[in-house]
């Protein structure tokens, strides 16, 4: 049985000008049927002749050079415009006369330059034409030579206006793939910020620390693993992150999931506990089968929070409450004001900005405001069930 789609594909590999050929094929194999000698395009109202050497020609030079149509489209009307004049003066009157619309169609839509000089020289081609139709012609009105370039004229507007429609829509495919491009740039700067600031922000708060802990060997010990056990997630965050960039790149590093869920939220309360923050978690409910996008927004909520708690609050009582509801999450994190953001690097502001922006597209709530008695909280309403 044949594939069609095999046939399609290996059509479609060949020459453009081997898959325009058969058009000029067919329209010669049409002139030469005796049923459709004569009523071919008629311009002038000479008689019908019978086709002979020069009727030949002049169906070879309208049919053969079809299949030049989209490769050299000037060169392809030229030809098939002379074509045309003989066969409209020899009065062979051949069916092989469609060729001329055909190939101004395609100039119009596919000539990429001199287009406006084409139109000129062809219409001052068509006067002396016109002008030899008429003399060797039973004398036909004039209106008749004008409503014919007229047709031709809006033949030629029609593959143009195809042109533009398709110059059009190759500009929106740039502009969607454009758009669809920065779009991932943004995502991936949002996974990195998310990544990246958390952990080295631990790790400089850690490090900070242990530079007061000379005297005591015990707790030095256990800020300089707290400090490595956070580079190596650091690390494996960031390898899970190249895994969605690079499909081909090594996914054996851990079993840890691409997309953190809300069940590793304590693993991320404990690391900013390691890191000096006393953290009181609390998360109630059960997180439904599905929840979409919102578990990974929700763990970024708190991932955003907690670096911002050790960045300008360090130190500081932090509350961390999350509730799973049959409809949303919501998150609350709060400090109370009383730590410091000596030992802490700065920020650019972008990480509250990315979680606005992907809460938002959730369909959810975002806020983050300073308190009066110091400290800050940040709140999340976040729908389930809305994909990524």
């Amino acid at each position: 049985m044949i594939d069609r789609r095999r046939v399609a594909e290996l059509w479609h590999r060949l020459d453009v000008t081997v898959r325009d050929l058969p058009l000029g094929v067919v329209l010669i194999a049409l002139s030469l049927v005796p049923g459709f000698r004569g009523n071919g395009t008629e311009v002038g109202g000479l008689a019908t002749q019978p086709l002979d050497a020069l009727g030949g020609v002049a169906l070879a030079l309208q049919c053969l050079p079809l299949a030049l149509r989209r490769r050299w489209p000037a060169l392809c009307l030229a030809l098939v415009a002379a074509g045309f004049a003989v066969d409209q003066l020899g009065g062979y009157h051949l069916i092989a006369g469609i060729a001329l619309p055909i190939a101004l169609l395609s100039a119009g839509s596919y000539l990429e330059r001199y287009r406006r000089v084409t139109l000129l020289v062809l219409t001052a081609a068509y006067v002396p034409l016109a002008v030899g139709l008429h003399r060797r012609g039973p004398g036909e009105p004039p209106s008749e030579f004008v409503s014919f370039y007229l047709a031709l004229a809006l033949t030629w507007g029609i593959g143009v206006w195809m042109r533009s429609a398709r110059a059009a829509e190759a500009e929106h495919r740039d502009r969607v793939a454009a758009d669809a491009r920065a779009a991932e740039r943004t995502r991936i700067a949002r996974e990195l910020h998310d990544v990246v600031t958390h952990h080295v922000t631990a790790m400089v708060v850690q490090a900070e620390a242990a530079r007061y802990l000379t005297a005591a060997p015990e707790r030095l010990d256990q800020t300089l693993s707290a400090v490595s056990d956070t580079g190596r997630r650091a690390i494996t965050d960031l390898r899970h992150l190249l895994d969605l960039l690079n499909p081909d790149h090594a996914t054996g590093h851990g079993t840890e999931p691409r997309t953190p869920p809300v069940g590793r939220l304590l693993t991320l309360v404990e690391q900013t506990r390691r890191a000096g923050q006393p953290v009181e978690f609390t998360e109630e409910g059960t997180p439904p089968t599905s929840t979409g996008s919102a578990e990974l927004v929700a763990y970024r909520v708190v991932q955003e929070a907690l670096t911002n708690a050790l960045k300008y609050d360090h130190g500081s009582r932090t509350s961390v409450m999350v509730h799973h509801g049959e409809r949303e999450i919501t998150v609350d994190v709060g400090t109370d004001g009383s730590g410091s953001r000596a030992a802490s690097p700065g920020g650019s502001g972008r990480g509250l900005t990315g979680l606005r922006e992907r809460v938002d597209v959730l369909g959810g709530d975002f806020s983050a405001e300073c308190r009066a008695s110091g400290g800050f909280i940040v709140r999340a309403r976040i729908p389930v069930g809305s994909p990524s």
